[in-house]
């Protein structure tokens, strides 16, 4: 087998959202492939769905399901266990896929004898494949042979995991995996699993389309899913400490973490949580101060993350309470000032 897709699905059966993904890589110009999906205890009638795809196409589908919601790190696991094929790639359940998409990065990967093999989305909110805005996860200067340059880059910027093909000995000799029960698990396994890549290459095309809708996780802001998107940027220290990539790439697995656990969780979480809770916000403080205490000199820090926003959280990093009424008060003043 050439190539494994494996599709974690958690209650997307409504709207048509499971058929039409499924339907697109079934469709791919590249036949030498099976899709092994992966329910993760819907509680819809997404297995159902799968089901009926195994019986219509026993060579092609392949379904299991996990008896617990494991979220889809957890499924995608589970889909780890039983993929056969040369290359593995990913696809969320409600997005879908240009139909030259595996044929594209394959012919990549043969031409260059890359290990990894990416590509550009494009951002859609409609099941229908009109492309809308392109969105570039990665550069051409990260393509190639990678040195440790090369690698830096690709620590702060990784890119989507789900417009990528893995060969499969990178994932199954270095034992990668995904962390299970949290979102945003590829914002740990991303990073980690390109650190061990020798050769990265890119097709420049956007041919994954990106489905926004409603319940997309992108759209739904919780401390729940706050705390997830922390314990992502924990386990990228954990991981790339214990597997030895630490110290040759302090300042940017710091920089990372740092961005994730803590920069991007605290402004998503005022932005959009229904009830800001001070205690809460403090924890971040603490945590962030805890792991990387002088991430406020971290060069990247510096560089990347807005005057602006590192002016706020300066003042929370002094004092938690004054930084929540300063934020407030600047909403305000802006609401107050786009009336006018």
């Amino acid at each position: 087998m050439k190539l494994s897709v494996i599709v974690p699905v958690y209650n997307m059966a409504a709207d048509g959202k499971l058929q039409f993904c499924l339907d697109s890589i079934l469709k791919q110009t590249m036949s030498d492939l099976e899709i092994i999906a992966v329910d993760d205890a819907s509680t819809d009638d997404s297995y159902q769905v799968l089901l009926n795809y195994a019986d219509r196409y026993p060579e092609k589908v392949k379904v299991f399901r996990n008896s617990e919601n494991k979220r889809q790190g957890g499924a995608k696991n589970e889909g780890l266990k039983h993929a056969s094929g040369e290359w593995i790639g990913f696809v969320d359940s409600d997005d879908f896929l240009d139909s030259r998409y595996y044929e594209k990065l394959l012919q990549k990967a043969e031409e260059t004898g890359a290990d990894v093999v990416g590509t550009d989305y494009t951002l859609v909110s409609k099941q229908e494949f009109m492309p809308g805005k392109t969105v570039a996860n990665n550069s051409l200067q990260q393509c190639g042979v990678l040195d440790e340059a090369k690698h830096k880059d690709l620590v702060m910027r990784p890119g989507s995991m789900v417009i990528k093909i893995y060969r499969r000995e990178l994932i199954y000799d270095n034992h990668l995996d995904f962390p299970e029960h949290i979102f945003y698990e590829d914002n740990c396994a991303g990073t980690v699993w390109m650190l061990y890549a020798k050769h990265f290459e890119k097709v420049e095309e956007p041919l994954y389309y990106y489905y926004q809708h409603d319940t997309s996780t992108v759209h739904t802001i919780t401390e729940e899913r706050c705390r997830d998107r922390m314990k992502a940027g924990e386990l990228l220290l954990l991981e790339t400490k214990a597997r030895g990539f630490y110290d040759t790439y302090r300042e940017e697995i710091e920089f990372r973490f740092i961005e994730t656990y803590y920069v991007t969780t605290v402004f998503s979480y005022l932005s959009g949580a229904k009830r800001i809770r001070l205690s809460f916000l403090n924890e971040l403080r603490m945590g962030a101060k805890a792991y990387v205490p002088n991430f406020e000199e971290n060069p990247y820090y510096v560089n990347q993350i807005g005057p602006e926003e590192r002016k706020l959280l300066h003042i929370q990093q002094k004092n938690n309470t004054c930084f929540l009424l300063y934020y407030l008060g600047l909403k305000w003043y802006r609401k107050l000032r786009y009336r006018k």
